[in-house]
C-alpha cells in the first residue's frame, strides 16, 4: 500500500479560482465515493475456509453460517470429517486434503483453524502469511516458544486473529465480574482455586471408518506409530497436546490472570498421573500450584470423579468477600466465621447460565474483520493464557519447580 501527497499551486484570478473550486469538489466527491465503497465492502458477506472440520470445527461452522458467513472450502486429513464439513459448507464449497491448497484461494477472507494444538503454530502462521484473518482454537500453541513466534508473525502480517477463548467475550464476565475486581469489591485476593471435574473415559479400541492420512495428521509432531486411539484421543498424547492441563486450563487460567491483572506466573509445580484412562499419556488427574508476586493459584482437574460435582469453577478468596464463578453464573459471599449452619447465602448472585456460549465470541471476530479493530482474545492474550500451563507441564515432566524468567520465555527447573 502506498500514499502520495498532492501539492496545489495558488490560483490566480477568477477563472483559476473556479478551476480550484472544481478540483476541490471533485476531490470531495472522490473521498465520499471511497468512504461509501468502504462501508459497502464492510457489509459484504465474509467468505471463509476451515482447516480441521472435526466436531468443534463443525460446531463453529454452523454458528458462523447462521451469522451470514459463506463457507468456500474445507480442509481435513480425515475423509469422514472432510465430508461432514462439506455438508455444512454447501454444494459450492471445495474439499482439500492439503490445507495449503485452501490457503492459495484468493477468494477466502478468513480461516477457521480447529485442528489439534500441535498444528496450531504452522496453520496460523501460514494463514496470516497468506493474507487471511483467522479464528484459531485454543490452546493457541503447543509450547511457550511457539506462542512467542506466533505473536511475531501475526504482528508482521497485520491480520485479525481471534483465539477461541470465549470467556473473553462473555457479557457476564466482561460487564459484571470484571468490574467487581476493578472496584475492589473482594478486597485483596491472596488465593484463587480453579477446578474442573468430569467423568470421561477413553475408547481404547476406536473404529476409524474412512481414509486417514496419518503422516499429514502427525505433521510437526514428527513420525509417530499409528494407533487409532492416538487419533481419536490425540489430546491425551504428548506429541500432539499439552493434555487437559493446557486444553481446559487455558480457559480458567486466562480468567484468573485477567481478573487479577497479571500476565505471567513466577513459577509452577504440578503432580498428576493417568489413573484410569490408560494407555494414554497426559494425566487424567492433576493438581498445580502457581506462584504469582502477590497471590497463589491452584488448578485442579480430574476426569475420574463421581457425578456429584460436574464442570468448572473458579473461586477467588478475598479479604472482604469471595467470588464463585461457574458455567451457571457467579455468586459473591461475605466473610463468615464458620460452616456450622451450612453454606452461606450469597450477598449477590447472577445465574443466567451459558457463561461460555461461543456466539458473542464469534460475533466479535466477524465484527473485527469488518472494522479491523483488535478482537477480544488476541494472540498476545492467547499466549499469556496458556503459558502458565506449559510451565506446569515442564515442572511435571522434570519433577521440579519450573521458574519463568522475566522475558516470559526462558524456563529454569529447580529440582530437589
Amino acid at each position: 500500500m502506498s500514499s502520495s501527497k498532492l501539492n496545489r499551486r495558488q490560483f490566480l484570478g477568477r477563472a483559476a479560482a473556479g478551476v480550484g473550486a472544481g478540483w476541490l469538489a471533485a476531490g470531495a466527491r472522490a473521498r465520499t465515493a471511497r468512504a461509501q465503497a468502504a462501508v459497502a465492502g464492510a457489509n459484504e458477506r465474509i467468505v471463509m475456509g476451515i482447516i480441521g472440520s472435526g466436531g468443534m470445527g463443525r460446531h463453529h461452522m454452523d454458528r458462523l453460517k447462521a451469522m451470514g458467513v459463506e463457507w468456500a472450502a474445507v480442509a481435513d486429513v480425515y475423509e469422514p470429517n472432510l465430508n461432514e464439513g462439506l455438508k455444512i459448507a454447501g454444494e459450492r464449497a471445495k474439499g482439500y486434503n492439503d490445507y495449503r491448497e485452501l490457503l492459495d484461494r484468493k477468494d477466502i477472507d478468513a480461516v477457521l483453524i480447529a485442528t489439534p494444538e500441535h498444528w496450531h503454530h504452522d496453520h496460523l502462521v501460514d494463514t496470516v502469511r497468506a493474507g487471511k484473518d483467522a479464528y484459531c482454537e485454543k490452546p493457541m500453541c503447543w509450547s511457550i516458544e511457539q506462542g512467542a513466534d506466533m505473536i511475531r508473525e501475526v504482528k508482521k502480517s497485520g491480520r485479525i486473529v481471534q483465539i477461541g477463548m470465549q470467556r473473553r467475550s462473555s457479557p457476564l464476565i466482561r460487564d459484571e465480574v470484571l468490574p467487581a475486581f476493578r472496584d475492589g469489591v473482594l478486597g485483596n485476593v491472596y488465593l484463587v482455586q480453579a477446578e474442573w471435574y468430569w467423568n470421561l473415559g477413553v475408547n481404547r479400541d476406536p473404529n476409524l471408518p474412512g481414509k486417514l492420512d496419518w503422516d499429514k495428521f502427525c505433521g510437526p509432531a514428527g513420525k509417530q506409530e499409528f494407533q487409532a486411539i492416538k487419533f481419536r484421543h490425540w489430546r491425551y498424547y504428548w506429541p500432539f497436546s499439552g493434555g487437559n492441563e493446557t486444553d481446559q486450563g487455558t480457559h480458567l487460567m486466562d480468567v484468573v490472570q485477567w481478573m487479577m491483572g497479571v500476565d505471567q506466573p513466577v513459577s509452577a509445580v504440578q503432580y498428576g498421573a493417568v489413573y484410569v484412562n490408560q494407555p494414554t499419556e497426559t494425566p487424567d488427574t492433576f493438581c498445580c500450584t502457581f506462584e504469582y508476586p502477590k497471590f497463589t493459584c491452584t488448578w485442579t482437574l480430574t476426569y475420574t470423579t463421581a457425578r456429584w460435582r460436574n464442570g468448572w469453577s473458579i473461586l477467588f478468596h478475598g479479604t472482604k468477600a469471595s467470588l464463585f464463578l461457574t458455567e451457571a453464573g457467579y455468586r459473591i459471599f461475605d466473610q463468615i466465621n464458620g460452616w456450622e449452619e451450612g453454606l452461606p447465602k450469597p450477598r449477590k448472585a447472577t445465574m443466567p447460565g451459558g457463561v461460555t456460549d461461543t456466539t458473542p465470541h464469534l460475533k466479535n471476530f466477524l465484527e473485527c474483520i469488518r472494522t479491523r479493530k483488535q478482537p477480544n482474545a488476541t494472540v498476545e492474550i492467547g499466549h499469556t493464557a496458556v503459558r502458565p500451563l506449559h510451565l506446569a507441564n515442564i515442572a511435571l515432566k522434570k519433577g521440579g519447580r519450573a521458574i519463568l524468567a522475566d522475558d516470559g520465555v526462558t524456563v529454569r527447573v529447580a529440582c530437589g
